[in-house]
């Protein structure tokens, strides 16, 4: 068991056949964010949706949590759901994108590539400190104010947006928001000096030209090596929500590029 985590955690699968795919989600949302990739790639792949500590329906997490506690949880939540010792592709958004690398330093030989959203560069990580204050002045109910902070100010009007909101604000009563500032708190951590350049599986970057990380995602890119990049016109933070058919055709075409995706 992860340490400073109250049990496993949760997930969701979808698909019976194929390599696995790992979807770790963003804060204030869960696992159901990926509900466009895990209906359309379960053709081909076995995917598996995680919910991290504090959201959906995993457990809540201690102070002290830190990213390796996270990485190590979503590593066994895979285990369990396709019976251990596989390969995994992993791919996450914002706080998925951050806790994606973790696994890969936990399992590198376990891990067939990664593709990172709403993600990029961010040293000082100033936005942890502000989602620290936010959740510990409202509570878990800013879930749902935050969550059209993670769409594009196009997107955040119409009836969907207000939609998937509601989803995840109707599972509050399961979420912790003690655990998700815990989350954050573990995002402060020093990270190692070679974190990104030591990684060596193929990885891509796919980012919404109307996500404030757009910028900073470029300056990820050339910290991991032979890393890709492709960016969702007029998507935002969440942008596998908002524009899902580009999202999949991106990452299909990754995969394809390195030899993953079953159909040639």
């Amino acid at each position: 068991m992860a340490s400073n985590i109250h049990g496993p955690l949760y997930f969701e699968r979808m698909g019976r056949t194929g390599p696995v795919i790992a979807f770790v989600h963003p804060n204030p949302m869960d696992q159901s964010c990926w509900i466009y990739q895990m209906a359309h790639l379960s053709s081909w792949y076995r995917c598996v949706a995680i919910d991290i500590p504090g959201y959906g329906r995993s457990p809540k997490a201690d102070s002290g949590l830190t990213m390796g506690d996270m990485a190590q949880g979503c590593w066994q939540a895979i285990d369990e759901a396709v019976g251990g010792g596989e390969d995994a592709i992993l791919v996450g958004c914002s706080v998925g994108s951050a806790i994606v690398p973790h696994m890969y330093h936990q399992r590198p030989g376990a891990t067939a590539a990664m593709v990172l959203s709403g993600t990029g560069y961010n040293p000082g990580k100033a936005f942890a400190r502000e989602r620290i204050e936010q959740y510990a002045a409202k509570g878990v109910d800013y879930r749902w104010e935050y969550t059209f902070q993670d769409m594009s100010a196009a997107f955040r009007t119409t009836p969907m947006a207000h939609y998937f909101a509601d989803l995840f604000a109707e599972r509050n009563d399961t979420a912790d928001a003690k655990t998700i500032i815990h989350q954050f708190e573990a995002m402060l951590e020093p990270e190692a000096d070679d974190h990104h350049s030591a990684i060596k599986c193929p990885t891509v970057i796919l980012t919404g030209s109307e996500d404030n990380s757009h910028q900073r995602a470029f300056a990820l890119q050339e910290r991991i090596p032979g890393c890709a990049l492709k960016t969702l016109p007029g998507a935002g933070h969440a942008c596998q929500l908002e524009q899902p058919w580009l999202f999949d055709r991106f990452m299909i075409e990754f995969l394809a590029k390195n030899g993953l995706h079953p159909v040639t």
